[in-house]
């Protein structure tokens, strides 16, 4: 059980950020915008209150440094808005770095393939311990889309839970339906779809199991960059409920 934190993070190395063409205050609002805030805090209340605290993976960096979820080669639909591995353009379409062959190389070779090869390890260790790894891939978003979005015409449930044809069994989906079913306004693949599993794992291992928890964030805080609030403790609760669920029946199986 893994609960990974993909897009929380806020912090930029120096030599990412000496290419970023946006001044500090532009640079912190695309930061608002992009950044899954809280979703740490989220993961760690939720893994404390586990009976079984599950693995946590986080990325300790910016999504604007890369973004260890897409594909870093021409199989990434996001690049045809300058949004692949390494965003060249911002959430509403201005230019984010200059088109650099070799910049864009040197940040997959520092961050990206370091990430990914980390968060591989761990699934492997987990599947050699116990047969079996599940990924919970917990991410937020704007109650109104942003301009970037290639799916922004989908509902915007409170919770949308993204599943996989070949990594989400239908066991996890009917947990993740059960632990959500607090919520009245939960969604399937929509406005986003899909979860996320290593490139090394990606539709070769059936033992490597995952599913997309994302949260609505006007549920849990002030948009687009501000402080938690009360709504939080649901979603603690449910995704609580969730890898407990898991658990139980990855003893089971």
């Amino acid at each position: 059980m893994i609960l990974h934190v993909p897009h929380g993070s806020r912090a930029l190395t120096a030599h990412a950020r000496e290419r970023i063409l946006l001044d500090d205050a532009a640079l912190s609002g695309e930061l608002d915008h992009m950044t899954d805030a809280h979703t740490g805090l989220i993961a760690t209340r939720a893994a404390k209150g586990a009976d079984l605290a599950p693995w946590m993976f986080s990325n300790r960096l910016s999504r604007l440094v890369i973004d260890p979820e897409r594909f870093p080669d021409e199989r990434e639909e996001m690049r045809a808005v300058g949004m692949g591995a390494v965003y060249l353009c911002t959430s509403h379409g201005a230019r984010l770095r200059a088109e650099d062959p070799d910049h864009v190389e040197d940040l997959l070779a520092r961050h990206y393939r370091p990430y990914a090869a980390a968060m591989a390890a761990l699934v492997d260790a987990r599947v050699a311990a116990t047969g079996h790894a599940v990924i919970l891939d917990l991410h937020s978003y704007p109650s109104r889309a942003l301009p970037y979005e290639l799916h922004a015409t989908g509902d915007r449930p409170a919770i949308c839970l993204g599943v996989d044809s070949f990594h989400t069994p239908g066991w996890l989906r009917e947990a993740a339906v059960e632990a959500f079913s607090c919520f009245d306004d939960l969604g399937v693949n929509t406005p986003f779809a899909g979860s996320y599993v290593p490139l090394k794992h990606h539709q070769q291992a059936k033992a490597v199991m995952a599913l997309m928890i994302e949260i609505r964030r006007d549920l849990y805080m002030a948009e687009p960059g501000g402080a938690p609030g009360e709504g939080i403790t649901a979603v603690v609760h449910a995704i609580t409920n969730l890898v407990d669920a898991v658990v139980t029946t990855g003893r089971r199986r």
